[in-house]
Formats: C-alpha cells, structure tokens, sequence
C-alpha cells in the first residue's frame, strides 16, 4: 500500500534532467552592510516572485549531531557530494528491461526518507524527485536544522497538556473518503508546504510565488495550488469558522512582513496543536536572492514557551504551472473499491466458516 498511497499524492512530472538546486546551492558570503531590498508602490520591500525551500537541511535535527547548530565544511561537502553522485545517477538512461517500475535505487544507499515512502517514492526513481541538494544557510552558515531551540528538536509538551487529537491523517483506515488524507483527496498538498510553518515535504515541488498588494500578501504553493491569502492590517476573524492554512492577518513591522495565524483547522494540526495554535511568520529580504522565513509556534496548553525555527527561500529558476492533482483523483476510489472487495472476501470467509461449524 506504501507504493499506492505516494502515487496517490503523486504530481504531473516532466522528464528532464535533474538540476543541482535548494536554497544556498551558492549562497553570497554576509555583506558588511545591511540589504535594502526593492520597494513596491507602497513603499515596501518587495518580497514578490519565485521561490523554493527545497534543502537537505531538516526541520529537526538528527539527534547525533546534539546542540550543534552548525555544519562543518567537511560535513556540507560530503552532504552535498553525496545528491551529486545520486543527480548523475537519476539523469542516466533507465534499463528498459527493468520492469514496469522503471528501475529501483540499490537499497544500501536509499536515503531514509525514501525508504519509509515505499522504495523510490512509489515508483519514482531518483530521475523524478527534486528534494533539494544543498545544505540551508541562514546568515551564511550551514544549518543542521530548521528548528532553533537548543538541541534542534521539539520542546517537551507540558504534563498538563491534552493527548493529541485523534483526527484522521489517512492512513491505515479505507472506510470512507473523509477518512484519506488531504493530499489524498487533493484538498491540501502532502506535508506542510502550505503551512503555516510552511516546510519542505523532502521530494519535489517544493516552489512557491510570493505577491503581493497594498492589502494583501498571497503565498501560491506549487504542491496542490495551495494558495493562501495573507490580509493585511486587517483583524481575525470571530465567526469560529477555521479555513484551510488557518486564518493569516499580516502587517508590517519595519521591513520585515509578519503574519500571525489562528483559527488552524483540526486536520491541518502541528505536531498536535491546532486549537490553541497561534503561528507567527516572518518575511525579511535579506539578500537579492534570499527572503529570511522564520516562524513561533505559541500553544501555552501544549508548551511551556513560544518556540519555532527559521531558514532562507532561494530563487526558483523557474515559474510555477499548474499543479494537476494525480489526474483527476483515479487512485482514491480504487483504493476504496480494493478495501471494499477485501471486506466482502472476509466476510464470504466468515460466512463459510459459521455454516461449516454449525454443521
């Protein structure tokens, strides 16, 4: 099922060779002075254009690497050189005589995510995935991980805080469509690309177009045509309605943009929190080819403090076409009419298994 369910929350890929591309594939070293970004009509700097987050960096840290922040050069190298060698593989042509599947990556060396994804993303071999191939910097150094708390890990949740929702995420239950994911149902993209915190989903289209107005800040997401609408200098809403992404209201502080969100729906929930949530975004032009995003999470029933993380958007070299939800969603009512056909063949079974006991 891991194989069905990734093409599920598979896209429309194009068949061209792999790119060497994220964030910092070639990042600027700090200028001695501070960027003055473009301004828009308002007198703004302006945040508007295409962007990418993909990165080898993760949001959590792994636990080997401890408080360490920082990469060393030797580690960004063999990180780095490491999706090289994997880019020259995938470019290469495909054994027409290795199956329908399209040729399988030597286990040994599949990266972890990969492998929990079902093999090469359900088919995908690596000529197909676009997750990222450099290190993220912030100011310049190489991070080990989104997330700034001491260790790079989540803080613990306080004893008094609730046991997290039992809200269907789609997996392991075929009982109803509403019980598939989001991305399944091609409501919201896999992952958190949309957010907020909006975060890279670790195998492709992680792209995104930033405009922008006098009243408003919208954010299109490649991964499903997600797109959220950011208003500014506006109030939230009090209707107790919680729209998909949650309820953003912006304003600008200087000139860093930042919005905070509310009103997060209960299938959207970070790490657990969704109720309470309060997601608070930042957006700084630090450099010609960098935008700073840095997000805080706040749920005083959950955590003790406010915490978050924080990385750089690079220049897509690129735009963003339309994103067109595995055609037309075939898979889902596949997968429903298979566990439906399962559920009758248990039952004949059972059925038959009574009548010869009752004999």
């Amino acid at each position: 099922m891991h194989r069905a369910l990734i093409l599920a929350l598979g896209t429309a890929l194009c068949a061209v060779p792999i790119a060497l591309t994220g964030p910092a594939a070639a990042q600027p070293k700090a200028a001695t002075a501070p960027y003055k970004a473009g301004r828009d009509a308002d007198g703004h700097p302006d945040l508007s254009g295409f962007w990418s987050n993909a990165t080898l960096t993760p949001e959590q840290r792994p636990a080997t690497l401890g408080d360490r922040a920082v990469y060393t050069p030797a580690e960004v190298a063999k990180l780095e050189g490491q999706v090289a060698k994997e880019v020259e593989e995938g470019n290469k042509p495909t054994d027409p005589n290795s199956g329908a599947e399209g040729g399988k990556a030597d286990p040994k060396t599949l990266r972890p995510e990969f492998a929990a994804a079902g093999g090469d993303v359900g088919g995908y071999n690596r000529g197909w995935l676009d997750p990222g191939s450099a290190v993220m910097r912030v100011h310049g150094e190489p991070r080990t991980s989104f997330l700034t708390t001491a260790n790079g890990q989540p803080p613990p949740r306080k004893p008094s805080a609730p046991a997290p929702g039992g809200f269907p995420r789609g997996l392991g239950s075929f009982d109803n469509p509403e019980s598939r994911s989001l991305g399944e149902r091609c409501i919201m993209g896999f992952g958190r690309n949309a957010g907020p915190p909006m975060l890279p989903n670790g195998f492709y289209n992680n792209n995104y177009q930033f405009l922008q107005t006098k009243d408003a800040f919208v954010i299109e997401v490649e991964m499903v045509h997600d797109t959220r609408i950011v208003h500014l200098n506006a109030q939230h809403r009090t209707d107790g309605e919680r729209p998909w992404m949650g309820d953003s209201i912006g304003h600008w502080e200087g000139d860093t943009l930042v919005v905070e969100t509310t009103n997060i729906p209960p299938t959207q929930a970070y790490r657990g929190s969704w109720k309470n949530l309060k997601v608070t975004e930042r957006f700084t032009r630090v450099g010609k080819s960098r935008v700073l995003y840095q997000y805080t999470l706040d749920d005083p029933t959950l955590w003790e403090k406010p915490w978050g993380g924080e990385y750089e958007f690079a220049p897509l070299q690129g735009v963003i076409y339309e994103y067109a939800c595995h055609e037309g969603n075939y898979a889902l009512p596949g997968m429903l009419a298979g566990a439906r056909a399962q559920e009758k063949e248990a039952s004949a079974k059972t059925g038959a298994a009574a009548t010869k006991a009752s004999r």
